[in-house]
């Protein structure tokens, strides 16, 4: 598309087409059909084949569109002056309400579980061998530590000082990266699984997807390193990085809750 076709007289961006976000679409609707085979087809390796295809998919797919949305940015020069403010403050409402529905998702399965521990007889229920709280103990340490870290490399950037901010933002994804590896180590050494009852299934899929949220943010994390190392970012104009850090929190706060009502209590 030439560069006249995206003159307007208002100050929303069109973009141009791209093929990436139904891909994207598609790789994550294989995903989850594989995860739904794998629990009720035996073979499991029928699902498991269909959820690492939509995976792979979906990341290559993802990080394509995330380069187009690079590319557009500094093709309009987000980089170098301030954003239209109309377009500055869709963004901000845009990440809100996709953080809010990110709550939502996370209340129902807390529901879910206040629900049943207040209507067992016993929990967790006979035959549930708990996990030593260990791990999650260093994961909390580890995510708290990484929101210190983000915000550090905020206040750096708003004060100009890049090095502090690219350091701070690589040390963050760093520490999710770590959460993540411990994540697993937990689950090789749990008894029971996704298919063990209501607390099974609770269990993983709150935390499970925990763990798919600090990948997707610490995926976010690393676009704000490359950016950084690029200077695509300005103390004035940084909303990437901003929405970033916001996911990152509100990554740490549904942990807190995980911890004290899931491990703790």
């Amino acid at each position: 598309m030439s560069d006249s076709a995206h003159h307007h007289d208002h100050d929303f961006h069109i973009p141009s087409g791209s093929i990436w976000p139904p891909i994207s679409c598609l790789g994550a609707g294989m995903m989850m059909f594989g995860i739904l085979l794998m629990l009720h087809v035996k073979p499991a390796l029928y699902g498991q084949m269909l959820m690492g295809a939509g995976l792979v998919i979906t990341l290559i797919a993802a990080f394509q569109w995330f380069f187009m949305l690079i590319h557009e940015a500094r093709a309009r020069g987000f980089g170098k002056g301030a954003v239209p403010f109309v377009l500055d403050l869709a963004n901000r409402y845009g990440m809100i309400f996709f953080i809010a529905s990110e709550v939502m998702f996370f209340a129902a399965f807390f529901a879910a579980y206040f629900y049943l521990r207040a209507h067992a007889p016993v929990w967790p229920p006979v035959g549930i061998h708990l996990l030593p709280i260990h791990l999650p103990v260093i994961n909390t340490l580890l995510l708290l530590t990484s929101g210190a870290t983000i915000t550090l490399a905020h206040h750096a950037l708003l004060n100009n000082r890049r090095g502090e901010a690219t350091f701070y933002t690589f040390l963050t994804w760093q520490l999710g990266v770590i959460f993540l590896g411990c994540q697993i180590l937990e689950y090789s050494h749990a008894e029971y699984s996704l298919s063990s009852g209501v607390y099974g299934t609770l269990f993983y899929m709150l935390t499970g997807f925990h763990g798919f949220h600090v990948f997707l943010g610490s995926l976010m994390l690393m676009f704000v390193h490359y950016r950084l190392n690029n200077n695509d970012f300005t103390r004035h104009n940084h909303f990437y990085f901003e929405a970033a850090a916001w996911y990152w929190h509100f990554v740490d706060v549904v942990w807190i809750g995980l911890f004290l009502f899931i491990y703790v209590l």
